[in-house]
């Protein structure tokens, strides 16, 4: 299984979420984590995100994920 990462603008387009919010729901274990890549620079695992917006449609259809 491949994994992609994606970097914090294009889950910030993706969520809708600004930067301080998504970094406030990791904090509160609410949002998949970041990965470190570089000694400056981080990513997402884009499977983890694409599964959390999923929940989060799920959630609002009323429908158990």
């Amino acid at each position: 299984m491949s994994q992609n990462l994606i970097r914090l603008p294009e889950v910030q387009r993706r969520t809708g979420y600004s930067k301080a919010w998504i970094y406030r729901l990791i904090s509160q274990n609410r949002f998949p984590s970041s990965v470190k890549i570089g000694t400056r620079s981080i990513a997402f695992v884009e499977s983890e995100v694409n599964e959390w917006i999923n929940q989060r449609i799920a959630e609002s259809r009323g429908v158990a994920a």
